[in-house]
């Protein structure tokens, strides 16, 4: 874990007199699995919006795969998202009369990969969390598979980077854990980073690193 695919530096964010954001600073590296918790309506979404240049509008340095993200253009940003990292949004944005495979093959769609060459891919990670591969539309399956459909279409690109916003808050016990079971699995075939908001710590003692984030800063919490 020698490079690192994110570089961070004095990260700053406000919502008008609101300071979300207070100089953060964060580093991954290639690999490595990294959770930020802290109290509810603190930032944590704001953070990965800003690392994962889903919002332009902040202070400080912000470097992802070498590109110095205040220099980039729209197109390069949409490029890096598309090619670089894979998202597990809180409410999913699923497209609900989409079967759970055609909504994980989206990402494949808009790169312009052959989606017959992912497929099998994304037919496998669907089994491996316990969903059938039919064309029920979304709009039908449970909270918790929804999740689990959202968490297999992050991956189906094989980003290098993934960033999950309380990946398993719709999930049990049981779920939760198979999911971070698949994630941790892949993430050692693939040698993806993973950056992941988190509250349950069963799933914390799995990171490598856990940051808190309080007052607008990240504070490291174990290593």
């Amino acid at each position: 874990m020698s490079k690192f695919l994110i570089s961070a530096e004095s990260i700053g964010k406000s919502f008008g007199k609101l300071q979300v954001l207070n100089k953060a600073t964060f580093a991954l590296a290639e690999g490595e699995f990294v959770a930020v918790t802290g109290k509810s309506g603190v930032g944590k979404s704001t953070l990965l919006g800003v690392l994962g240049t889903l919002d332009p509008a902040f202070t400080g340095k912000l470097i992802i795969n070498g590109t110095n993200i205040a220099e980039a253009s729209s197109p390069e940003l949409a490029e890096l998202r598309r090619e670089f990292m894979g998202f597990i949004f809180q409410d999913f944005h699923l497209l609900p009369n989409l079967s759970a495979i055609d909504n994980i093959l989206l990402p494949a769609v808009f790169s312009g990969t052959d989606t017959g060459k992912v497929r099998a891919d994304a037919a496998a990670i669907l089994s491996r969390l316990g969903l059938r591969n039919d064309n029920t539309p979304t709009k039908f399956l449970s909270r918790g598979e929804r999740q689990r459909v959202a968490s297999a279409r992050a991956l189906v690109n094989n980003p290098r980077v993934l960033m999950a916003d309380e990946p398993t808050a719709s999930l049990d016990q049981e779920s939760e854990e198979n999911l971070f079971d698949l994630l941790d699995s892949l993430r050692r075939e693939k040698g993806f980073a993973i950056i992941a908001v988190l509250h349950s710590k069963k799933i914390l003692s799995r990171a490598d690193r856990v940051l808190e984030l309080k007052e607008g800063v990240l504070h490291e919490k174990h290593a």
